[in-house]
């Protein structure tokens, strides 16, 4: 395993689009690894490659026990009628918690390491990791939802960091 180092905020990657993965390389097969490895600890619900230094779109999960991965994620539906407002954290943004409204379902399709077709979809935690981390890979920090009097607070926040 690489350990990996979470880049944080701040670091230009993390607000950078990522690139689709166009081939599967050695190295995507060695991000995936990295991923999975990376994002199987305790408190890690998700992790999107830009936040290891690498933009490419992918991101690795692990909930409810469940580690994976998805590669070219896009979400391709959410529940706009049911919304969560929970507190939601962010490796990039370390120690500081803020309410996020999130769709309370979320469908993301993408490929995996064959290049098949592969869908991941939840409600719940999962949704709100979908979102998140997709997110990420569109250059998107869970900062950038909150409402304006939270953004402002979080952002006092960010600056003591």
């Amino acid at each position: 395993m690489a350990f990996r180092e979470i880049r944080i905020v701040g670091d230009p990657v993390l607000r950078t689009p990522c690139a689709p993965i166009t081939e599967i390389t050695p190295g995507v097969r060695s991000l995936v690894e990295d991923l999975l490895e990376n994002v199987d600890d305790e408190g890690r619900a998700g992790l999107a490659a830009n936040q290891i230094g690498v933009s490419l779109r992918a991101f690795s999960w692990n909930i409810d026990g469940e580690v994976d991965y998805i590669l070219n994620p896009r979400v391709v539906a959410l529940d706009e009628e049911h919304f969560q407002d929970g507190e939601e954290g962010c490796l990039s943004v370390p120690d500081l918690w803020f309410p996020t409204k999130r769709s309370n379902y979320a469908r993301a399709e993408g490929i995996d390491l064959d290049g098949k077709k592969k869908i991941v979809e939840g409600d719940g935690i999962m949704a709100r990791c979908i979102q998140h981390e997709t997110d990420h890979l569109d250059g998107h920090l869970y900062i950038d939802r909150l409402d304006r009097a939270t953004r402002k607070k979080a952002l006092r926040a960010i600056r003591d960091l």
